[in-house]
């Protein structure tokens, strides 16, 4: 019988309940939003053209010092040219919610494979990774179409032994969270002071209270278990053969167990072929390997992709992010449903931004409204075929599949399966042995050698931010994408807590980033010959804003320099000019103080973000910049840094009491202590030569110097934090 495809199978399923397809999902632009963002835009544009204006005037003119005043101007403008990127942001924010209640049955919903990455158990604690996998296991999702893949990058022995006992654990966990409908299925989080609210409404008498101590006994003595060869055994293997074991069939649920709710997923360890003459290509390369070998064994039409630290905090996701895939209107052209990163352990007081509010509430649904957003590397499911794939090209890379996907017939006639799949396709037998062995065989090193893998086909390797690159080659294609922000976060990770960390990750993504932005696929050259204006901006938002770097270290040496010395850089206040200057600065923070308040925001965060916008300024995005400069002279080359995920408890103390924490982070401090006390030696002398002025006296030097002097006061405000980590007596 021929198969319908997903859709075509939703389509008749809907039309035989009703004339009328039933809403999926909606999608509400904000237009007081837009309408409030357009118009700052008038003003904003029409207050920089006038400062700029004056800068070159005068500079041509020649009345002026030509060094600061040159250098001071290349700031603004670099300044002004990334401002120009954010406005896209603005232009058409829009907000989606979802109805996974019209979605059909549970018998025709597709497949979704869950891939999460691990690396290295040390940087990686086991039981945290572990927690991830038991929380995607009791996703809220029919087991029989559901499968759960981890990649150990790390080849360790202590990852494998804890798979196997985290199988033996949701045996019970699943079903108890099934039985009682609990959300939070991380058996971490729901044990632990998070879930203290949500036990309390579950709380339905004796019996459940019982079956909690049960689990949590349980819980506590299979995390005794992982901890204590987590403390024997934790090494990494980087030479290894590929090992692919099948930690759980879920064939066997037919037959052996006739209850719904004991039912698992698929669980299979998945550690390829590492070897030190061979490159592995970091995270792309496990992406791309998992991909293969879940094409041979479950081959979902959908896969989710998770970082290890990043659990399933409402099991409906998958549902969720269906109700976009499904949609008729959408399902043609969309490639992934993003979900934000959300933090459980963010402090009230968030010093490093680990909410990272700007991102996840403002551009991300500005990108929204323009044919989708960026792909943030987790939390997201997509339609694999948009990998292999442009849309409605389906049969783009099938005319020479082996030079394209390599010589398995078993992953070519997957791919190709994914064109014509129905919802009700499943495989009828368990997992043999020569299927593992052929998925061995995908996750060799070799195996995609002469082949497309990573250049059209999967992941690219392009970018070590292979996600977001990725994402970026999608919309290139003319794949869309859509962004849900739920009331309750789908998925819940733990963010840096210290200095050190939260700089390495940025200096990381920073060098990726510029790296593509001055590559041959720039999106202001490649990306706006291969999408809109609007999506193009933002991408170069994203590739180009970290030069703002250089803006601040100039804005942090020349102002605070020609302060000192007397040399004025900005109008009298007398000036009619000097209100230009003004209008752009309180125009700015007017605008930051409205995207942090409408988004439940306060006086404390605009604060904090100000503060460690500016130090990631001068360290983690200027080193991201040198980065590349070295990379392209060759002095440096790529490489993986793997952000540390094992809590601190001495760090984690100092964050929730707003302390920031700069042990580790000596080389990233070196900038910005000169900076800091650069700006305060200025400030100092500047303020003490304007009380012992000339003989135009005080009130004439404050005239004249009002400007930088405010500068470098607010500067210095923004520094305390900094004086008061690093000096001493100040901290005393």
């Amino acid at each position: 019988m021929a198969a319908y495809s997903l859709h075509s199978s939703y389509s008749l399923l809907s039309s035989r309940s009703s004339t009328a397809s039933p809403t999926l999902n909606t999608c509400t632009v904000q237009h007081p939003r837009a309408a409030l963002s357009r118009l700052h835009m008038l003003l904003h544009s029409a207050a920089v053209s006038a400062l700029l204006y004056y800068r070159i005037s005068n500079l041509v003119r020649g009345d002026v010092p030509l060094l600061s005043w040159g250098l001071i101007t290349l700031s603004e403008l670099i300044f002004t040219f990334v401002w120009t990127l954010t406005q896209a942001f603005r232009w058409r924010p829009v907000v989606r919610a979802v109805a996974p209640e019209n979605l059909p049955g549970d018998e025709n919903l597709p497949g979704v494979d869950v891939f999460i990455c691990t690396a290295d158990p040390k940087k990686e604690p086991v039981v945290e990774v572990m927690n991830t996998v038991l929380s995607a296991m009791a996703l809220d999702y029919p087991a029989e179409k559901l499968a759960v893949y981890l990649s150990d990058d790390g080849g360790a022995a202590v990852t494998m032994y804890a798979m196997k006992e985290a199988c033996g654990f949701a045996r019970v966990w699943v079903p108890f969270c099934r039985r009682y409908g609990v959300k939070t299925r991380c058996p971490e989080a729901f044990f632990s002071s998070f879930g203290d609210s949500e036990r309390e409404l579950l709380l339905h008498g004796d019996e459940f209270k019982e079956e909690e101590d049960k689990i949590q006994t349980k819980y506590e003595h299979f995390k005794r278990n992982v901890e204590k060869a987590a403390e024997l055994e934790n090494d990494v293997n980087d030479d290894r053969p590929p090992h692919i074991e099948v930690i759980y069939d879920n064939k066997n649920n037919e037959g052996t167990m006739n209850n719904e709710l004991s039912k698992l997923p698929l669980l299979v360890y998945v550690s390829r072929e590492k070897r030190p003459s061979r490159p592995h290509r970091f995270k792309a390369g496990a992406l791309n390997a998992l991909l293969r070998v879940s094409g041979v064994m479950s081959n979902a039409p959908y896969a989710l992709v998770l970082d290890c630290d990043m659990y399933c905090n409402d099991p409906t996701s998958a549902k969720q992010a269906m109700c976009f895939h499904l949609d008729p209107k959408l399902s043609d052209s969309l490639s992934y449903a993003q979900f934000p990163q959300i933090f459980y352990n963010v402090s009230k007081n968030d010093i490093y931004d680990g909410q990272a509010r700007a991102a996840y509430k403002t551009k991300y649904q500005g990108m929204d409204g323009i044919s989708g957003t960026v792909c943030a590397g987790t939390g997201y499911y997509i339609k694999k075929k948009a990998l292999y794939c442009s849309p409605n090209q389906e049969d783009e890379f099938l005319r020479e599949p082996q030079k394209n996907f390599g010589y398995s017939t078993k992953l070519i006639d997957s791919v190709s399966s994914l064109n014509r799949k129905s919802a009700n396709d499943q495989r009828d037998n368990l997992l043999d042995d020569a299927t593992v062995e052929e998925a061995k065989k995908l996750a060799s090193c070799t195996y995609e050698q002469n082949t497309k893998w990573g250049k059209e086909i999967g992941y690219s390797y392009d970018c070590l931010l292979e996600s977001t690159f990725t994402g970026y080659l999608l919309h290139c294609k003319g794949w869309k994408s859509v962004y849900l922000y739920p009331d309750r976060p789908c998925f819940l990770g733990c963010t840096t807590i210290d200095m050190k960390d939260a700089l390495v990750q940025l200096m990381k993504w920073a060098s990726g980033l510029v790296q593509v932005g001055l590559s041959k696929f720039s999106p202001l050259t490649y990306g706006m010959y291969n999408m809109s204006v609007l999506q193009s901006m933002c991408y170069g938002y994203f590739a180009l804003s970290h030069f703002l770097s250089v803006a601040c270290f100039l804005y942090g040496v020349v102002p605070q320099l020609c302060f000192l010395y007397g040399v004025p850089l900005y109008p009298k206040v007398t000036n009619p000019w000097f209100a230009v200057f003004a209008a752009v600065f309180l125009s700015s923070m007017g605008q930051h103080a409205y995207e942090v308040f409408s988004s439940d925001g306060t006086m404390r965060t605009m604060w904090n973000e100000q503060r460690i916008w500016m130090i990631k300024s001068v360290t983690a995005c200027l080193f991201g910049c040198l980065d590349v400069l070295m990379k392209y002279i060759g002095i440096a080359k790529s490489n993986f840094r793997l952000t540390n995920k094992a809590i601190d408890q001495q760090k984690l103390v100092k964050y929730e009491k707003g302390i920031f924490d700069f042990q580790g982070a000596k080389m990233f401090m070196i900038p910005l202590t000169l900076l800091v006390l650069l700006n305060l030696g200025c400030f100092v002398g500047g303020v003490k030569g304007m009380i012992g002025g000339g003989g135009g006296g005080v009130a004439a030097a404050a005239v004249e110097m009002f400007g930088q002097g405010l500068l470098s006061f607010y500067v210095l405000c923004l520094s305390f934090p900094i004086l008061e980590g690093l000096v001493p007596k100040i901290g005393k």
